[in-house]
């Protein structure tokens, strides 16, 4: 076992929020993996942004974007910073993160926890002009204008963000899925487009949307339309979810979103519809229950440009990243793929 891994295993002896904070606080001080040079099979786009592999790091990892740079050296070929609200808040009370060892699953109930959009952007300023990495903006709890928090924050990262995703799928701000109905999310979208067309346009970036996995029937084609509509970029398929398949673990029954391996199939059940539906129109990043180069590979064959991945993490430390860099890599040129575009959809 490597130096990281042991590391890791060493961590999970501690409460699951702290051992998260004890993590960061490594990486900081430079403690964490080189993941070296990538394969170029692997290098790719999203949304025209150009990737050295599409392995993505999921937000909620590195909320405050204090350590995406040596989140990138350990080999992720982007990193999703946030969520970040406009104002500094500290989210639900804990406990409110929970690791299910025995289902390689967490279950969080955080509620945007995070130093807000000042602090955030002054972190964000120092990102190398060659790294992907994305801001991940959201609503205040307490906000009375929900849609106007997705516009500020627009305009306080805009120049900074290699991309920008708005989260309106977290279970653990009340109401705020509500945004994703059709007339909610209209609205939304329109007053982002309109907030981004008056800024500079060399500061003009990818603009996805972050859905969740628990959608009723025909609220997909709602989204796709209306996101195509917006003038958005892709959709990231998809947050954590409050349904509960059968798990071991005693902490089964908290409430908060489940992510992790038990997540796999219904996030790869929903991201084939968005594949469907979207038919190549929107650009689509998968997220959920990812935790190999086989599951790497499945999504993007089912349709995904790139994949994220977090709770893994929690298990397998971050090396886990070189491990599925290297398996999706071989699984590419064994099936007799030259690229990776070339396998997305192909199943």
């Amino acid at each position: 076992m490597t130096l990281h891994g042991l590391a890791t295993r060493a961590l999970r002896g501690f409460d699951p929020e702290d051992a998260h904070s004890l993590a960061i606080g490594a990486l900081k001080l430079g403690l964490g993996p080189v993941g070296g040079l990538d394969d170029p099979i692997l290098a790719t786009s999203l949304a025209g942004m150009s990737l050295a592999n599409p392995i993505g790091l999921a937000p909620g990892f590195d909320k405050d974007a204090r350590v995406f740079g040596p989140m990138l050296r350990a080999g992720f070929g982007f990193v999703e910073c946030g969520t970040v609200t406009p104002r500094p808040q500290a989210g639900n009370p804990r406990p409110r993160l929970f690791r299910l060892s025995e289902d390689r699953a967490v279950i969080n109930r955080m509620g945007f926890n995070n130093q807000g959009l000042e602090a955030f952007a002054a972190r964000l300023a120092r990102r190398g002009a060659r790294s992907v990495v994305g801001a991940n903006i959201g609503a205040n709890k307490e906000s009375q204008d929900r849609v106007g928090d997705y516009v500020t924050g627009l305009q306080g990262l805009w120049g900074l963000a290699s991309y920008f995703t708005l989260n309106i799928s977290s279970p653990n701000t009340p109401g705020l899925r509500a945004l994703q109905t059709r007339a909610a999310l209209e609205d939304l979208l329109g007053r982002v487009a309109q907030a981004r067309d008056a800024l500079p346009a060399e500061g003009r970036v990818p603009i996805f949307l972050k859905v969740a996995p628990d959608l009723e029937s025909g609220e997909v084609e709602a989204i796709v339309e209306t996101c195509l509509t917006g003038g958005l970029s892709g959709i990231m398929v998809a947050n954590t979810t409050v349904s509960r398949p059968a798990l071991a673990s005693r902490f089964a029954g908290e409430a908060g979103g489940l992510s992790g391996a038990p997540l796999a199939a219904l996030a790869t059940r929903v991201l084939g519809e968005f594949a469907q539906v979207g038919a190549g129109r929107l650009a689509l990043v998968s997220v959920g229950g990812i935790g190999s180069g086989a599951d790497a590979y499945a999504r993007i064959r089912a349709g995904a440009s790139a994949v994220q991945l977090y709770s893994a993490l929690v298990f397998e430390g971050p090396g886990l990243v070189g491990a599925i860099r290297r398996d999706l890599a071989a699984r590419l040129r064994a099936d007799g793929f030259a690229t990776v575009t070339a396998a997305v959809g192909a199943r």
